[in-house]
């Protein structure tokens, strides 16, 4: 039995200052083995002194939640930690980004946003339809932060791929490893759009260079993954 599973994170909620929104879908085959990289992550913040933190980038950037009180050297060792980590990990992911504005005068109505967002997906659910369907079953993790980007989500995975192959569970951060990896990804997707833009501020200077060395050590290396 082969086994797919989709971790979905998102960036940029309703009511922010961001002009962006993002959802990551991050694609890990279950028979890909995965110990051994989880192993050599955990030896990695050992060998640094630091603790085995469920990642959650934004908060790590700004010294928030569970790296309040961190100073930025200590902080810039997790993200270098997970940036290595990522780069030998078995997994591929898609990037859907909007302009809110391009999506609906209010982000989230149900006109405009959600069936902009499903078509999307479908759409490239559906140009990868060899791939998926190579799978007996597909389980798609996502923590329903909005309902109708969930809903956006389900109706786009159900209409492309067979509704019985179809396991939803709630997933977080805290939980599983492969939804810290599509949060580091949202982050790092939302910052080329910044640095493309010549938005990025001070805090993604500061942990990610000026755009050359963003693109260089970060994007360049991530989006090898891309399927």
């Amino acid at each position: 039995m082969k086994d797919l599973s989709i971790f979905v994170d998102e960036s940029g909620d309703p009511g922010t200052e961001s002009k962006y929104y993002l959802i990551v879908l991050v694609f890990h085959e279950q028979n890909e083995g995965f110990a051994r990289y989880e192993a050599d992550y955990r030896n990695a913040l050992n060998r640094k002194g630091l603790r085995d933190i469920p990642l959650h980038l934004s908060p790590l950037l700004n010294g928030n939640d569970g790296y309040k009180g961190m100073d930025v050297e200590e902080r810039k060792k997790y993200l270098a930690a997970f940036r290595v980590f990522l780069q030998y990990l078995p997994f591929r992911y898609a990037a859907f980004s909007y302009k809110k504005s391009e999506l609906d005068a209010n982000m989230m109505a149900p006109r405009g946003a959600i069936k902009r967002i499903r078509r999307d997906i479908a759409v490239f659910l559906l140009d990868h339809l060899d791939y998926l369907q190579q799978f007996d079953e597909v389980k798609v993790y996502y923590d329903n932060g909005q309902a109708l980007v969930t809903q956006a989500l389900h109706d786009a995975v159900e209409f492309a791929l067979s509704k019985e192959a179809i396991v939803y569970r709630d997933a977080s951060p805290a939980r599983y490893r492969f939804s810290q990896v599509a949060d580091y990804i949202c982050t790092l997707e939302l910052e080329a759009i910044k640095y493309a833009n010549a938005e990025t501020g001070a805090t993604g200077n500061l942990f990610f260079g000026m755009r050359k060395r963003f693109e260089r050590d970060f994007l360049k290396k991530l989006r090898k993954h891309r399927l």
